[in-house]
């Protein structure tokens, strides 16, 4: 092969949907290609012009166009256009002009079909008219065998199921005979049909809750009920179950965070299993899942914040496995948290009971189980209402800053903006929590607006979680009525934009520390989050985490067909560059940032950003149209 034809081959080799294609294919498009230069200004394809080539842009720039005349796409290096009428065999319908001087390879009508029908990854790309973005998300997790594998994978047998009205020696007896664990406790249908069901006899049954082996040693033999004891007596009423759907990450993630070790497995609300955490170990060896072990069974804080290195070895090798974004931020959102619980029971064992409930409540990215190695603490107590400063705070005051010190130690700095339950204003009772949340929505200003972006992500920790949901409920009821507060949201949301600068060319930062780079939280996912944040607030979503908000979303139709994907795919694409870049950071043991340099990015890697965060764009500038500002009354 001759020199220009092995640099034609080399160049979509490059590209999208090129890059996987074998040598011999390859070689066929390089050898068959005609190529031609347009001055900036001319027309590359016309309206109504037959068509016999697919096109693709070696350099330069095009401008895509509706019949009408307005704009369409803007393409460069390593794009591709014309191929839905080729597919079609129709004619031009989006004329092509160039932007400026551009090379365009011309791939002939028969090459570009015989492609589509000898590599299916070609043909899915063209045939299915999916974007690269998806294509290149879509490829990362073809890999990620633990994101397919479900939970009714491990379940071996039918779970043991007995009454309320049973004793606890007939219960025993039968986890005896069936070689169990745990038995799950069935009692009459109440209120909430959360897990009731009709079994082969049509009788109604709710699962009430399971009574496993520790259970009987701690609630039976050690409290010397006599052998005769309803379980319904000694069984708590608290199901934390999964479906049988559901991943095993997502199944060991549950367990990790309520901290228990027998997890009821549900078909809808028939329980058809009963996994324990000893089957997860056996299928997933390389996990988080002994980082949070050893929390938890650390009995200092001085033991937790020697683990501190180990966040980073178990956030590397999920990212090595092939994680995708939503798996590493749950995870290291679970560790995050686990460290908060268990330096919160430390502080039990030092100060003794709380004099009141409380809920010790996480917000942000941990709040969204969204959380990344290179994060801060943010969080704050819910109190209850007959919390009183005088006699009370003293306590909480010493338990906030036991969890706030103990976390800095463990990698978790101080909030620069002080949001933490150390500050007295993010210390207090369930009413003037209820106070404050109505105010921002009611009232809002700027600082009232960044609190609520702040404080709009929230879930509990640890403590009673009543306390927390009651303020989710309330935002859920409250933000989507008052339109004065989405619209001001909406435009607190644009004060980040994406990197992009005219066309092709990327925005870089320019604060000193980071010079020529770009922020990837800062340009990228935060923007995107808190676009979604306002999306979700206007069609009453309770989710907290971005991906489930767009589910959301999607049911209220408040997205036009197709958008609410878009975002996902960008969303998924953006966190994971982040994360993969804090990944060679830390294995060339630099501190991890959110920073990456466009030199050090791959030319399919530089499409795809440039690709999320024009999806990203496009969305902002539909929110400031989506939500206007309310015509105030004269």
């Amino acid at each position: 092969m001759d020199v220009e034809l092995l640099e034609i081959r080399q160049h979509l080799g490059r590209f999208p949907p090129f890059e996987g294609l074998s040598d011999e294919l390859l070689d066929e498009v390089a050898s068959q290609v005609e190529v031609a230069y347009f001055k900036a200004g001319k027309d590359i394809l016309t309206l109504g012009q037959e068509l016999h080539e697919l096109c693709y842009i070696r350099s330069g720039a095009v401008e895509v166009y509706r019949r009408g005349g307005e704009l369409h796409n803007r393409l460069g290096e390593g794009d591709i256009f014309g191929q839905f009428s080729l597919l079609r065999h129709r004619r031009i319908r989006y004329p092509a002009r160039a932007m400026e001087d551009t090379l365009i390879y011309f791939i002939p009508e028969a090459v570009f079909h015989h492609l589509c029908e000898a590599d299916d990854h070609f043909g899915d790309f063209v045939e299915l008219q999916r974007p690269r973005l998806e294509t290149a998300v879509e490829q990362q997790k073809k890999n990620n065998d633990m994101m397919i594998t479900r939970v009714r994978k491990l379940v071996s047998r039918y779970p043991v199921l007995v009454e309320a009205s049973t004793t606890v020696q007939e219960a025993a007896r039968q986890i005896t005979d069936y070689q169990a664990s745990a038995v799950l406790v069935l009692d009459t249908p109440n209120d909430n049909p959360r897990y009731t069901f009709r079994d082969s006899e049509d009788r109604a049954w709710q699962v009430r809750g399971i009574l496993t082996d520790s259970d009987f040693r701690t609630r039976v033999v050690a409290e010397g009920r006599p052998p005769d004891t309803p379980v319904g007596e000694v069984v708590a009423d608290r199901v934390i179950a999964v479906q049988s759907d559901e991943s095993v990450h997502e199944a060991m993630l549950c367990m990790l965070r309520n901290n228990i070790h027998h997890l009821p497995v549900m078909h809808r609300r028939r329980p058809v299993g009963i996994v324990h955490l000893s089957d997860i170990i056996r299928y997933e060896t390389q996990s988080s899942l002994y980082l949070v072990s050893n929390i938890f069974h650390q009995p200092t804080a001085e033991g937790l914040a020697r683990l501190a290195p180990d966040v980073d070895a178990a956030f590397v090798r999920m990212v090595e496995e092939g994680a995708d974004s939503r798996m590493v931020g749950s995870a290291l959102s679970t560790i995050g948290r686990s460290f908060t619980r268990r330096l919160l029971e430390l502080a039990e064992e030092t100060l003794g009971p709380p004099p009141v409930s409380y809920c010790f409540m996480a917000l942000g990215s941990m709040a969204r189980n969204e959380q990344s190695i290179v994060t801060d603490q943010d969080n704050a107590l819910v109190l209850a209402d007959d919390f009183d400063p005088g006699q009370h705070d003293d306590y909480f005051r010493e338990m906030a800053k036991i969890v706030s010190d103990g976390l800095d130690a463990c990698g978790y700095p101080y909030c620069k903006g002080d949001i933490m339950a150390t500050n007295e204003r993010w210390r207090q009772p369930l009413s003037v929590w209820k106070r404050y949340f109505t105010e921002w929505i009611e009232q809002p200003n700027p600082e009232r607006l960044l609190h609520s972006s702040i404080f709009f992500d929230l879930d509990t920790v640890y403590g009673e979680n009543v306390l927390v949901e009651q303020l989710q409920d309330l935002v859920a009821e409250k933000a989507a009525s008052h339109p004065l507060f989405l619209a001001a949201m909406a435009r607190n949301a644009l004060n980040r934009t994406p990197p992009l600068g005219f066309f092709r060319t990327f925005v870089m930062e320019k604060d000193g520390k980071h010079n020529n780079s770009i922020n990837l939280k800062r340009r990228g996912t935060a923007p995107m989050v808190d676009l979604i944040r306002v999306h979700a607030l206007a069609c009453g979503s309770n989710a907290q985490n971005s991906f489930d908000r767009l589910d959301d979303i999607d049911r209220t139709q408040l997205l036009a067909p197709g958008v609410s994907d878009r975002l996902r795919y960008a969303l998924e694409f953006l966190s994971m560059s982040r994360i993969r870049h804090q990944v060679i950071d830390i294995e060339h043991e630099q501190t991890p940032d959110n920073n990456i340099e466009p030199e050090n990015v791959s030319s399919s890697e530089r499409h795809n950003l440039k690709d999320a965060f024009q999806v990203l764009s496009n969305a902002q500038k539909f929110l400031k149209f989506r939500y206007p500002m309310p015509s105030r009354a004269k």
